[in-house]
């Protein structure tokens, strides 16, 4: 027996999630640890689309910025353009229609339901203040990210010429 095969190994304590009363208790352990891990910013669609837009010299963007109505993931406020980067599962995309979950399925589409009228409270009050939205989603920029900056391209082209006819 070795020195190391004798220690005592460290116990650590199974981490314990508050439960604020929001969500039901998941029926494995596992997917709460899941669910908690996910981030609203900063994703990983996000972070590709950033990458992109430096790459083709569209920088300048500010991130989540706080005066934007909606706080677009992405927007140019100079130019009044918005981006949002939507998760397909959260968003409930129209496009590759994810799976719903299996369980608690009240829970699930209630707070669905809440996203989307959510989302589309942020869009309005975006194109009522004279912002170009743009919603792009998760499958799109994995399935065609040359498309997607095609759109945005089209985007500063119409800002451009919609500011010049003011």
């Amino acid at each position: 027996m070795t020195k190391r095969d004798t220690r005592k190994r460290k116990e650590y304590p199974t981490k314990m999630y508050l439960r604020d009363g929001r969500a039901p208790i998941p029926e494995k352990e596992i997917v709460s640890k899941i669910m908690s891990s996910i981030r609203s910013k900063n994703t990983k669609p996000e972070l590709i689309l950033r990458k992109t837009l430096r790459t083709i010299g569209l920088c300048g963007y500010r991130l989540h910025w706080k005066k934007a109505p909606g706080r677009p993931d992405i927007c140019y406020p100079g130019k009044k353009i918005a981006i949002f980067v939507h998760g397909c599962y959260w968003h409930c995309c129209p496009n590759c229609k994810p799976n719903r979950p299996k369980t608690h399925n009240d829970f699930w589409e209630e707070k669905f339901s809440k996203n989307i009228a959510r989302d589309k409270v942020k869009i309005d009050k975006l194109e009522k203040d004279n912002w170009n939205v743009l919603v792009l989603w998760e499958c799109q920029l994995k399935n065609d990210l040359q498309e997607c900056l095609e759109r945005i391209k089209g985007i500063f082209i119409k800002s451009i010429s919609m500011q010049g006819s003011l």
